[in-house]
């Protein structure tokens, strides 16, 4: 498992942004059975813990946090708080871990209740880490650990031995952080809105979909190959949780996702006027792919990343027509290769 998390000072690997209302089958409607896959999705509560730290004694406690965290201590100290491992000649971390401390222990207070109970979201993963062991059995399913903070460190992340949580990002849309001044110019409101617990299994996923096929560097490809690119691991996400509603994974509202399914032949023809299908322009694959509350050009129904979403579309057309495909096989295959095989021409 390479470690994602590693080298980071309050910085955030995934806002992993794939949320859905309507559960449709989008090709994936064969599941397998795996009900006798047993994987452990226990979230062990690091942010309790650490938050439970008498403030009077904080390096004493981190001290003892240590012994029962062993395999995410370093992270929390040197990749989320930025000041090294922790180590008799760090004399930076002492002074670092009071600063976050103060500061953050009276936010975490303010939200410790609705994160009390993590008990839906661990049977949320478990049955998502059971399909990613049925499709993908060497994989290890590793420890899962919430943290809390600060606020543009991961929500989800891969580190060497576990998937942290980041709690501080799913505190509901109406935190008052997220709708601050500050908070607003680090998350928009259209991406805020998912900031809630619902996310937290579909993020875990999109950080092992990384983990399994990290991906290809293709900023020089054609829209429509970095479309299918990005639209292979909203499939594979939809093939890990085919229970989740598609506005899990992908992170439209629902009304948007509506609009999308009505208008799909609208949707093609648009991104088809003056080739742009096949345009390496920075700024017309920045128009179609990656965040935005809206898709330049298009009414202002279709949501952002709706180059994402029709990608998505094609890996399902062609699955279609390919149904022997297995997932692995799917993820390895290149872009021109599933437009072809597609025969994509929604109505």
């Amino acid at each position: 498992m390479k470690n994602r998390f590693s080298g980071m000072k309050f910085s955030w690997i995934y806002l992993l942004l794939a949320i859905a209302m309507t559960a449709c089958g989008d090709g994936n409607n064969n599941h397998p059975d795996v009900s006798q896959i047993q994987v452990n999705t226990h979230i062990n509560r690091f942010d309790k813990a650490y938050f439970a730290i008498d403030s009077n004694q904080l390096y004493p406690g981190l001290l003892q946090v240590q012994a029962d965290f062993p395999y995410f201590i370093n992270d929390f100290t040197a990749n989320i708080l930025g000041a090294g491992i922790i180590g008799n000649s760090n004399k930076i971390l002492p002074v670092a871990n009071q600063q976050f401390y103060r500061s953050y222990a009276p936010v975490y207070e303010q939200v410790k209740a609705q994160f009390d109970d993590l008990s839906a979201t661990e049977k949320e993963l478990n049955k998502a880490f059971r399909y990613v062991k049925t499709y993908f059995p060497a994989y290890q399913v590793p420890v899962f650990v919430s943290y809390f903070g600060p606020f543009d460190a991961p929500g989800a992340a891969i580190t060497e031995n576990a998937i942290a949580i980041g709690l501080h990002l799913y505190a509901g849309a109406d935190f008052p952080y997220y709708t601050s001044i500050e908070g607003q110019q680090l998350y928009p409101t259209y991406i805020s809105r998912r900031f809630s617990k619902a996310y937290i299994a579909v993020n875990c996923i999109r950080v092992v979909e990384e983990d399994l096929f990290p991906e290809k560097n293709d900023a020089g490809g054609p829209l429509v190959e970095q479309m299918i690119e990005k639209g292979k691991y909203w499939w594979l996400a939809k093939k890990l949780m085919p229970d989740t509603p598609d506005t899990l994974i992908n992170g439209f509202k629902k009304d948007q996702y509506e609009w999308c399914k009505t208008n799909e032949g609208i949707i093609w023809n648009l991104v088809l006027q003056n080739d742009r299908i096949y345009s390496t322009d920075p700024g017309t694959i920045r128009d179609f792919l990656g965040e935005a509350p809206t898709t330049p050009g298009f009414p202002s129904a279709a949501p952002g990343n709706i180059g994402q979403w029709i990608g998505q579309q094609i890996v399902n057309a062609y699955m279609e027509k390919n149904p022997h495909t297995t997932p692995g096989q799917l993820m390895q295959l290149q872009p021109r290769a599933i437009l072809d095989g597609s025969k994509y021409k929604p109505r």
